[in-house]
């Protein structure tokens, strides 16, 4: 796995550990403009600890002594007037022991029960009915696994801090138009409002919102990439700000110092999954339906990886 791939890996786990990559020239200069920056993102939830009905599962994870844990990430699209939806959805299930990070992508689509209201619906709407706390519980019942940490990040400020970045490069696999704006086929360099409609297409894509899903995580990687290559003190602070103003998570500084320092050295690899179902109409409205089968094997392989020999506890 290259440096860059590596580095792409902790973009994905939370667009905040990217601004203290980024200013990593600066370290020094902005530690309290970053740690400042952390505390103002910093949000816990009062959300009650997920038990598996699988009796193999920890019910808690907490990443010291390098032990697994798992991270939401959740990619909110709020706009004025609006509570919002997840327009994207990722478990990254992180095990330094086998030095590797899987990497779930959930389709929006997916038709499961709202914890908290009791109703089938699509997944994405749980954070419009109850916010943080009701999607990443909604989540942990649709896997059956726990999740130990959130990261929400609002898409709208994302396409700021691509500007910010100078914009990114993608190499385009087919060509297609949204809202107007064309993307031809082959490589490209877009602004951050164009990088956000290329990363939200999905009717046209032949894999739908799968296909969306690597648009996403292609346009994370290549900001990761250019955020390590800023080298003015104007655009890092920038990119802090903006940070401040568009990411909440429930990770604590000095758990992202810990993530930086005693996790990033040893993860090498992404494994990246992804849900099987069939889309359907349910009273007019499309739905992906994951069965029963599907969803066992998603938690066994999620409960495999997070397998590993613990420390006793003295």
């Amino acid at each position: 796995m290259s440096l860059i791939q590596k580095r792409a890996l902790i973009a994905v786990l939370s667009i905040l550990l990217v601004a203290a990559l980024s200013v990593g020239g600066f370290a020094w200069y902005f530690y309290s403009s970053i740690k400042g920056t952390a505390h103002k993102v910093y949000e816990p939830t009062q959300r009650p600890v997920y038990v598996s009905k699988d009796p193999a599962v920890e019910e808690e994870a907490v990443p010291s002594d390098n032990l697994p844990f798992t991270v939401l990430v959740m990619g909110v699209d709020e706009r004025l007037n609006d509570v919002g939806r997840t327009d994207t959805l990722m478990l990254l299930a992180v095990n330094p022991q086998k030095s590797d990070v899987l990497m779930l992508s959930i389709p929006r689509d997916t038709r499961t029960t709202i914890i908290g209201r009791d109703t089938e619906d699509k997944i994405n709407h749980a954070y419009a009915f109850g916010g943080v706390n009701m999607a990443v519980q909604t989540v942990e019942s649709f896997l059956d696994y726990p999740v130990d940490y959130y990261v929400k990040v609002n898409m709208e400020g994302f396409e700021k801090i691509v500007d910010l970045l100078g914009g990114v490069e993608v190499d385009n696999s087919f060509a297609f138009t949204i809202d107007g704006q064309t993307y031809e086929k082959g490589k490209l360099k877009l602004t951050g409002e164009q990088a956000l409609l290329y990363s939200r297409m999905r009717y046209d894509d032949p894999r739908g919102d799968f296909g969306r899903q690597n648009r996403q995580r292609d346009i994370i990687q290549q900001v990761m990439k250019n955020a390590l290559t800023i080298s003015s003190l104007t655009k890092a602070s920038g990119m802090l700000e903006q940070i401040g103003s568009n990411v909440k998570t429930d990770i604590s500084f000095d758990t992202m110092k810990d993530l930086l320092v005693n996790y990033r050295p040893k993860i090498e690899k992404i494994t990246q999954k992804e849900v099987s179902g069939q889309g359907t109409r349910i009273g007019g409205i499309y739905y992906y339906i994951v069965d029963r089968a599907e969803r066992d094997r998603l938690h066994a392989m999620i409960k495999e990886h997070q397998q590993q020999s613990k420390p006793e506890l003295h």
